[in-house]
């Protein structure tokens, strides 16, 4: 009963002219389609945040990234936490969350179960993030940590520097050697 009233008043309102319910739009009226093309301008970050991970973010909701004194490839000492005073080198960046990774240094054990039937687990040692503020720049001909600094060279290249000792930072073959490196390592993975 409810329902057969409910039918009689809907189609009352669609039937009535002056009202605007029930009336079809001419397709004149509607805006042309617009096609999105996510090819055009791909996104180029990628950040891997938890859900727990409260960040600031630009309007177009990517994380802020924060300028770092270090880059990959390069020798920094620990001056705080469990592993202070070790030395090492950079082989990966946050930049969203201003960690990197150290070889060999912050290693942690992940125990990881089994994939297949009969395979056994295992212990791996990790190394994990530690914080940037936490490493600073070591000079290996000189043993001595410093702040960096940065310069323009006098063929217009901007450098980074190390304030106590003077020695360049940035130099053309510190990223050869990083960039055969890199070569190696996907070679060795690709095979």
């Amino acid at each position: 009963m409810a329902m057969a009233s409910l039918q009689s008043s809907l189609t009352s309102l669609s039937i009535s002219s002056s009202s605007f319910l029930g009336q079809r739009l001419p397709l004149s009226f509607l805006p042309p389609p617009v096609s999105v093309n996510s090819a055009d301008k791909p996104c180029l970050v990628v950040a891997k945040l938890k859900h727990w991970e409260r960040k600031k973010c630009k309007p177009n909701s990517l994380p802020l990234l924060h300028k770092m004194h270090v880059k990959v490839g390069d020798t920094v000492k620990v001056i705080a936490g469990r592993d202070k005073g070790k030395i090492g080198e950079i082989s990966k960046i946050f930049r969203h969350n201003s960690t990197v990774v150290v070889k060999e240094i912050n290693l942690k054990t992940k125990h990881v179960k089994s994939r297949e039937e009969g395979e056994p687990g295992q212990i791996v040692k990790i190394e994990a993030p530690i914080h940037s503020s936490n490493v600073m720049l070591y000079s290996k001909d000189q043993e001595v940590t410093s702040r960096v600094g940065h310069k323009v060279l006098d063929d217009g290249t901007r450098v980074r520097f190390l304030i106590k000792t003077g020695e360049i930072v940035d130099t053309a073959e510190n990223w050869k050697k990083l960039k055969e490196s890199k070569e190696k390592t996907e070679v060795a993975a690709a095979s």
